[in-house]
């Protein structure tokens, strides 16, 4: 190392929702950060969850009531912080006559509603199905059904989100930059950072390592710090099937499983029904994980058990899975392992202070970011105010209540372009989607048209800003128009960002 080898009070290694969050709580804080992810930013599992702000109402048939109560919490706070991007969602969950009693849902429906403090959000209601139009596209054994309150969320535009807000606040960020080695020496991490495109390396310092590697967690522990038998999280595959909308409701269905486990079917991108998950036990990960056929026929079959119009194998235009790491606490069954995170010091390394992150879920990852920053305070002997509460997210500053009349705005004197893509941009980039439309009176002002109101002054935004460098980057990530696109529009758009990268 040499005196130019810039030093950071916190590297934090994973550029997932843990990580960004942590990163951004103690940039916010005044710590220096440096965060870097081998891959694109949430391009694992945090942009392949079922995009669900939510207590986990079926955590409480495992007595995880700390969880469900600080994920509750956490729904209305999120909520305020990104109005854009989150949103509430009125859940409808038919009653099943052969699974869970009656009784039995409306307890966990009452502590769900009264647990976390909920005070925006609507209560829980009965609904008959004979009359109300979510019945509509049932069975017609299904009579009876509760309606309930949660949220949903564009999972990786909230790491985007707060990872700018962690580089505005001072905090240095590296995608694609995997760390390589790291050693403690005189008191200090010497860590060395390599571009995974390029194959540069550079040379860092820091004061203090957060492992937020997610499920390669123990991969970094063995390759990075050499702790050759780490074993800390259980790999568990989550799958979800798309197909064309087949229910013409806002409200998304939670239904119960002989299996004991729940599935969603969620309205998706105006035209589409996301259906999911599954809990699939993953040796390792050799490579982008995929739905199995078996999993695709077990979402189907769940999802045709309610539907009156059977959900087919032929029905998917789409598939996502993604895989969770869960601490591993021994539990028999991957649905019984706990979703709760939990941070640990590794107490093995020669006085250097590592922390690392297990578990989680999108939900809690604010709280989970405090609880790290209370770890790293006592390290550093610094105790500082927690700020993250009440602070909005880059496009965010705007009430929670709100998103119609920044549509307004947005729209207003720009009769030339689309109301759906202006409302479009909106749920996206909030207020910063003014930025984007800038001067543009029509779509030929937003620069060239790749196809489904993807313009080019978008995608600029996306490479400047959001470190998008490839179409998947855009289309799958930062957007959801992939699953539109042709190969040859996505092909189109690939050879654009190459031209543009190269200054072309």
């Amino acid at each position: 190392m040499t005196d130019a080898t810039p030093h950071y009070d916190i590297l934090v290694i994973g550029g997932g929702i843990n990580g960004a969050g942590i990163a951004r709580d103690a940039a916010g804080r005044g710590f220096s950060v440096c965060l870097c992810d081998k891959g694109d930013f949430g391009g694992g599992t945090s942009s392949a969850s079922t995009k669900l702000i939510h207590g986990g109402l079926r955590y409480l048939e495992h007595y995880e009531f700390r969880l469900v109560r600080e994920a509750l919490t956490e729904r209305e706070i999120l909520w305020s912080m990104a109005p854009h991007i989150i949103r509430p969602l009125r859940f409808i969950l038919p009653y099943h006559s052969g699974l869970r009693p009656a009784w039995l849902l409306r307890l966990g429906l009452f502590l769900y509603d009264n647990l976390g403090g909920r005070k925006l959000l609507p209560a829980t209601r009965t609904l008959n199905l004979e009359t109300d139009v979510a019945g509509k596209p049932l069975k017609d054994n299904f009579r009876k059904a509760f309606e309930y309150s949660d949220c949903w969320v564009e999972d990786s535009r909230l790491v985007i989100l707060n990872l700018r807000d962690a580089q505005e606040k001072g905090a240095t960020i590296h995608a694609r930059t995997a760390a390589e080695n790291a050693r403690f020496d005189d008191g200090t991490w010497h860590v060395t950072l390599r571009d995974t495109e390029t194959n540069a390396a550079r040379e860092i310092s820091a004061s203090l390592v957060v492992n937020a590697a997610g499920p390669w967690v123990d991969e970094v522990l063995k390759q990075v710090f050499g702790l050759n038998d780490a074993h800390n999280v259980r790999l568990v595959r989550g799958s979800h099937i798309v197909v064309n909308r087949i229910f013409d409701d806002d409200r998304p269905y939670i239904f119960q499983n002989a299996d004991g486990r729940i599935v969603f079917a969620i309205p998706y991108e105006e035209d589409y029904t996301l259906i999911g998950t599954t809990d699939s036990e993953q040796d390792a990960i050799d490579g982008p994980p995929r739905i199995t056929p078996e999993e695709t026929s077990y979402l189907c079959a769940a999802a045709s058990e309610y539907f009156s119009s059977p959900v087919t194998t032929d029905d998917v235009v789409w598939t996502y899975s993604g895989v969770r790491p869960l601490y591993d606490d021994g539990a028999s069954k991957a649905q019984e392992a706990t979703r709760d995170y939990v941070i640990r010091r590794e107490e093995t390394l020669g006085g250097g202070t590592l922390i690392n992150i297990f578990g989680g879920k999108i939900t809690t990852y604010r709280r989970l970011a405090e609880s790290m920053m209370d770890e790293i305070e006592e390290t550093m002997g610094a105790r500082r105010a927690a700020w993250t509460k009440g602070a909005t997210l880059p496009g965010g500053d705007f009430p929670v209540k709100g998103f119609g009349d920044l549509v307004a705005r947005l729209g207003k004197g720009r009769d030339g372009l689309d109301a759906a893509l202006i409302r479009r941009l909106a749920r996206l980039y909030g207020t910063d989607a003014a930025d984007i439309i800038g001067d543009a009176q029509t779509p030929d002002g937003l620069g060239l048209d790749f196809g489904h109101g993807l313009h080019e002054a978008e995608v600029r935004h996306l490479m400047e800003k959001e470190w998008a460098r490839t179409a998947d980057d855009v289309l799958f990530r930062r957007t959801r128009l992939g699953i539109r696109m042709s190969e040859a529009e996505r092909e189109a758009l690939a050879d654009w960002m190459a031209k543009a990268r190269a200054g072309a």
